[in-house]
């Protein structure tokens, strides 16, 4: 590296903080910039509340929650990294982009019918009890 006096780059005292630090501020920025992270968050917390109240599995309403939420999170990214590298439009960046954005739809029809799959059962139990079906 120039400047550091041929020693090359100095090795992090807490490596593993200092990566936990910026997977968080990525994290963060996608929070901050990306409306569709906080719906899906919403809606990932509210599939778990009833889940919870339906005495239903949380396994697969969690699994598909971090599924769809991870997707958002690489779909910033690929978009961030198409912007930086192809600034005007180019067709593939286009399909970069609208490829990333697919995953994160698939991600999120696929975790739709496996809360619909997961909580309909408990779901019907709950109402025929309710409405003394």
């Amino acid at each position: 590296m120039i400047g550091d006096g041929g020693q090359g780059p100095r090795a992090p005292e807490h490596p593993w903080r200092e990566s936990f630090g910026y997977a968080w501020q990525g994290v963060a920025h996608v929070w901050r910039t990306q409306r569709n992270i906080r719906f899906e968050a919403f809606a990932a917390g509210m599939a778990l509340l009833l889940a919870v109240l339906l005495d239903a599995p949380l396994t697969p309403i969690l699994l598909v929650s971090v599924l769809v939420l991870t997707l958002e999170v690489l779909n910033t990214a690929i978009e961030a990294l198409v912007d930086l590298v192809t600034p005007t439009f180019h067709p593939l960046a286009k399909i970069a982009k609208d490829a990333a954005a697919g995953a994160v739809l698939v991600g999120a029809i696929g975790s739709l019918v496996i809360g619909f799959v997961t909580l309909a059962l408990p779901l019907w139990r709950w109402l025929q009890r309710l409405g003394g079906l």
